[in-house]
């Protein structure tokens, strides 16, 4: 599969820190962020429904099926995306994997398109920060 368009950023505040992916000027696609609060590594993308869905994240190493549950409230505006998140134990293996996945990793989640992601720097930082 092509890769999605777009880049990562990195940015840090007192509550943790966060890579997003997306093109200058549009929303972010996808987001993983270090929640110290929990402590956990969230990763996070815009989706449609409630309740949760069935996510997939491929690397070069693995593969695994996961839940993504909706962390906004649907129907505060009709037909518009709502985040649904995967949290994970920052020791948590697939964190790694896709950290060190060679080039790329894919995620997908529930009907929404399915998003080809670079592995750059940024991701490491945030699980590292989480660490």
């Amino acid at each position: 599969m092509p890769p999605t368009p777009g880049s990562w950023t990195y940015s840090a505040d007192a509550a943790g820190s966060e890579a997003r992916f997306g093109t200058a000027g549009a929303g972010a696609l996808a987001v993983l962020r270090c929640d110290r609060s929990r402590p956990a590594v969230v990763l996070q993308r815009a989706g449609f429904g409630s309740g949760t869905v069935p996510a997939t994240i491929t690397t070069s190493s693995t593969s695994r099926r996961l839940t993504a549950a909706a962390v906004g409230a649907p129907g505060l505006v009709q037909n518009a995306a709502i985040p649904f998140e995967i949290a994970f134990n920052v020791r948590d293996p697939l964190l790694d994997a896709i950290a060190f996945s060679r080039g790329r990793f894919m995620l997908e989640m529930g009907s929404a398109q399915t998003l080809v992601l670079p592995v750059w720097s940024e991701l490491g930082r945030v699980i590292e920060d989480c660490r």
